[in-house]
């Protein structure tokens, strides 16, 4: 027969002397996490998000001009900044110290005016974003996110829509909030 009591004395001696090292490293992992845990609470970045523009190619555009989708360039842009804000990753600035000036600017072709108005605003990053229009069947909505110091390019998210519906605009925005802007390295492979 095995005898456990000899056994079972040394694992008592070791579990004892672990406790003084256990206890120290939990205190040292509170330390650490307290340290660390600042960084977690400090503030989201603070990001500018411009009212989506439209290039308008489409036939029906020529003739009638683009009403039905300057409602929707509205609708997306506010639908954004909504959906950023409440996932609390980003501090949503008010655009409307610039907003005129962003209007008067074509911001895909000013360069660089983009990034000097997010910085009056006191941005760190900045949105804008365009929608191509090619018919009613081929639209392209384009997000471009920028860092405002550097004026780097973050990251560029598109997606085709087929169909021209507030329906299919608020879709497609919502699939590039959600697995782009808001997806871990904002959806690109790692």
């Amino acid at each position: 027969m095995t005898d456990l009591a000899g056994l079972a004395t040394p694992h008592l001696v070791v579990a004892t002397r672990r406790a003084g090292i256990t206890i120290m490293r939990a205190l040292l992992s509170i330390i650490v996490l307290l340290l660390m845990g600042s960084a977690a609470f400090a503030d989201p970045p603070k990001l500018a998000v411009f009212d989506f523009e439209l290039v308008d190619t489409s036939l029906p555009g020529e003739f009638y001009g683009s009403k039905p989708e300057e409602a929707r360039l509205e609708r997306i842009s506010e639908q954004l900044r909504k959906e950023l804000t409440d996932s609390g990753r980003f501090q949503v600035l008010d655009i409307a110290p610039v907003r005129d000036a962003a209007r008067h600017a074509n911001l895909q072709a000013c360069g660089g005016c983009d990034l000097k108005l997010a910085g009056q605003l006191g941005a760190d990053l900045e949105i804008t974003g365009v929608v191509q229009k090619v018919s009613d069947l081929i639209i392209n909505l384009n997000i471009y996110l920028r860092d405002v110091k550097t004026g780097n390019m973050i990251t560029a998210a598109s997606a085709d829509m087929r169909g021209n519906t507030d329906e299919s605009w608020s879709r497609t925005m919502s699939y590039l909030i959600r697995n782009r802007l808001l997806a871990p390295n904002y959806g690109k492979p790692q």
